[in-house]
């Protein structure tokens, strides 16, 4: 049952953090800081802990109720 919760945290933790990336962030970010498609860049670092802090928002959030 955890591992299930876990999956679902996980899901809604990297949708919601590329949305807020992708649609809120990356249009104000310097050029630097924005992903390009199919390459690795300091673009998909940024974007990677935007969908860590909405992880750690919902772990904090589900362990709390």
């Amino acid at each position: 049952m955890k591992s299930r919760r876990l999956f679902w945290q996980s899901l809604v933790a990297v949708l919601a953090g590329n949305g807020i990336y992708f649609l809120l962030l990356m249009p104000h970010l310097p050029a630097a800081a924005r992903h390009q498609p199919f390459r690795l860049d300091r673009g998909l670092l940024v974007d990677f802990w935007v969908c860590l802090l909405v992880f750690a928002v919902l772990r904090l959030f589900w362990r709390k109720r």
